[in-house]
């Protein structure tokens, strides 16, 4: 997001990070932008305001955090912290990364904590005195190259376990190019924007597409297989069993992503396409990643 931003040569960048000698930090840094050290973890509200402090807008957002337990809400926690440190800093327009309430849209019968509680930040930013829009990432491709890994086979092919359905429609994105310019969309027009919640697509795929796309541009052979339901995840991928409440929450998302649909039925799924036409597709990442089925890491988030 930080270089969509530089490249544009219209804002100064000051970026958030856990440690300013990172690669990607120092890289950054060399390009103008100023990095802070300002680990995302609750309890350091004084230093995110530190951090925020002199900024005209700030794109915020939660790490990756395990779920816990109910009434346990981490996520809700921190993104209210964060909320509080942008306000008391005085940032006149927060940008918010966004979900669906996944609580409120299927009544409480399925559990997708990362969904609902970044949705109740939101609904807590509304309330504070400052300009608030969101963005709303679709799944990620990353996913699969990260957590979802294809199976090798003894024909020399891949078992491609996809978390949801053979023929159901759902929305994928790349978080690392597209996240960028939704964001400075929002920045460029703040009156446009500000109250408003849009999706940031890339493409929407079925599961069987998806693998017959990476057939075809990869030259591997694959075939679908389901891992959507609570028993066919955890046959494909065993070493999520480990964590019963990470189990539940993967089984709650994917659920409520195809019985309900990912997004809400008002929301603009052709906004982002509109904001940025060379937004990647599943072909385009496949052929920009070079990916041929073996683990590769982007540092985003599971489940997204």
């Amino acid at each position: 997001m930080a270089s969509t931003l530089l490249d544009s040569g219209r804002y100064r960048v000051r970026a958030l990070a856990r440690s300013v000698d990172s690669e990607p930090m120092r890289e950054l840094a060399r390009r103008g932008a100023e990095v802070v050290v300002a680990p995302l973890e609750a309890g350091r509200k004084a230093q995110f305001a530190a951090a925020l402090r002199g900024s005209h807008g700030a794109f915020l957002m939660t790490p990756p955090i395990a779920p816990v337990p109910p009434p346990g809400r981490p996520e809700l926690a921190l993104g209210m912290e964060l909320a509080d440190a942008a306000l008391a800093a005085g940032v006149e327009h927060v940008v918010w990364s966004s979900l669906e309430n996944v609580d409120d849209r299927t009544g409480g019968t399925l559990w997708a904590p990362h969904f609902t509680e970044k949705a109740l930040v939101e609904a807590y930013l509304r309330t504070l005195p400052l300009h608030s829009s969101f963005i709303q990432l679709a799944f990620f491709y990353s996913n699969f190259l990260e957590h979802y890994l294809p199976r090798p086979q003894t024909d020399g092919g891949l078992s491609f376990p996809v978390y949801l359905p053979p023929d159901t429609p759902v929305p994928f994105v790349d978080p690392l190019t597209a996240t960028g310019p939704a964001v400075m969309a929002h920045f460029d027009n703040p009156e446009s924007y500000s109250g408003r919640t849009l999706p940031v697509i890339g493409e929407v795929l079925t599961a069987r597409e998806l693998v017959e796309t990476f057939v075809r541009v990869s030259g591997v052979r694959a075939h679908y297989t389901s891992a959507y339901t609570r028993e066919d995840l955890l046959k494909n991928f065993p070493a999520f069993g480990a964590d019963e409440w990470l189990v539940r929450e993967l089984v709650g998302m994917v659920t409520y992503a195809v019985e309900y649909g990912y997004y809400a039925p008002d929301r603009d799924l052709a906004w982002s396409r509109r904001n940025d036409p060379t937004a990647l597709t599943w072909e385009d990442f496949l052929r920009r990643s070079g990916w041929r089925g073996e683990h590769m890491s982007f540092g985003v988030a599971i489940g997204t």
